[in-house]
């Protein structure tokens, strides 16, 4: 095998209590991802699920669908999205409990935190933003509490490593202050526990407007599309063991001009009334990578499709001709950018096995049925 794939999953496929007061009884992913239409002629919406259908995560029969779908294609495992608010506050949690307390399906995992705050515009079309959840840093007791929480799951003999340690990644290490004494207190844990260590890995793009300061505070500067170093080397520091890039933005700026992308993103965001701005998957991506993403601890991602348009409308960039073709050359371009890493480094990340209300899954769906995974057996194999 070419790559080490880790799928990023998304447990939000079943009721809670949390959704159910927001939006009304039964709210899962799949109420905006039924209810979508196409914005514009040729706009594949509402997109169907297939051989899975209209899952529920509480199945455990659907859970373990996924996971020989998955080993089949040659993907490595799943990264759930772990959400811990702070304090105990815990959403989502119950898919990965019953994979862990179970142990079926006996299929390699790792989490993911998703350390942002929980809102009603995730998944509102317009207007309002409504917390229900606050991302919230209460310090090191919490930390403790999140790490024994952890725990099991570290110990469990499908838990994913890498060089011999738990995985273990954070969506927001910019707006995450406190990040570097959380990562110093988890690894004293792991040692104190017989795990060893944690191998830490941050999320970020290869390219952004935000720059930390050395307390930990937040200031905006113009994204750099030639380079990624600045921004990777002041996330290393922060003690990573490695980074995963999405490199998205940069894609589209170099593929818009760093300006125009700019003006155009701000503009779709106060003016709702704009029409759906329309990106070409097969000339976009080629740009998706920074040169910076062949170092060793830069572990790419590989990203299959993308219409958020269930979820916020025409506020985000849909992207068309990304059919299971293209999407197999982008795999092949990621697998030259890591072809010269250790064996053990040359992991991407599958954004996303799941995000279907994103437009970014590679179940089977009824126009491309099992497309997308063969793109990657193809690819890797």
């Amino acid at each position: 095998m070419k790559a080490r794939i880790i799928a990023y999953y998304l447990p939000q496929f079943h009721p809670i209590p949390e959704n159910d007061e927001a939006w009304g009884p039964g709210f899962t992913e799949w109420t905006n991802v039924a209810q979508a239409k196409p914005l514009f002629r040729g706009h594949y919406q509402p997109r169907i699920p297939a051989d899975l259908g209209f899952y529920d995560l509480r199945l455990p029969e659907v859970r373990m669908q996924q996971a020989e779908m998955a080993r089949e294609a040659g993907i490595e495992g799943f990264s759930y999205w772990h959400y811990w608010f702070g304090n105990g506050k815990k959403l989502l949690q119950r898919p990965f409990e019953e994979v862990l307390a179970s142990g079926k399906p006996d299929y390699p995992f790792a989490l993911t935190w998703a350390n942002h705050d929980w809102t009603t515009s995730t998944w509102q079309k317009k207007g309002g933003n409504r917390i229900i959840a606050k991302q919230e840093y209460p310090g090191i007791e919490d930390y403790i509490s999140h790490f024994t929480y952890c725990l099991p799951a570290f110990r469990d003999h499908r838990y994913i490593k890498v060089d011999g340690k738990p995985l273990f990644s954070i969506y927001d290490p910019y707006n995450f202050s406190d990040v570097s004494r959380f990562i110093e207190t988890w690894r004293k844990l792991a040692s104190e526990n017989g795990i060893g260590d944690i191998f830490f890995v941050g999320l970020c793009k290869p390219t952004t407007t935000k720059r930390r300061r050395a307390d930990g505070t937040i200031e905006r500067v113009l994204p750099n599309v030639k380079s990624s170093a600045e921004v990777y080397n002041s996330l290393l520091s922060l003690g990573f063991d490695a980074l995963n890039p999405d490199g998205r933005p940069l894609a589209e700026m170099i593929y818009q001009g760093k300006y125009m992308r700019l003006a155009l993103t701000t503009a779709q965001k106060y003016c709702p009334w704009l029409p759906a701005l329309r990106y070409n998957y097969a000339k976009v991506m080629p740009h998706y990578y920074a040169k910076e993403d062949s170092w060793e601890n830069i572990f790419p991602t590989i990203m299959p499709q993308w219409d958020r348009s269930p979820r916020s409308g025409a506020k985000d960039g849909i992207y068309i001709n990304a059919t299971p073709e293209n999407f197999q050359k982008h795999i092949e371009h990621a697998l030259r950018l890591i072809n010269g890493k250790s064996e053990e480094h040359k992991i991407l990340f599958l954004r996303s096995w799941n995000e279907w209300a994103e437009g970014n899954y590679v179940e089977p769906d009824t126009r491309y049925g099992h497309g997308y995974l063969n793109a990657i057996k193809n690819a890797i194999f």
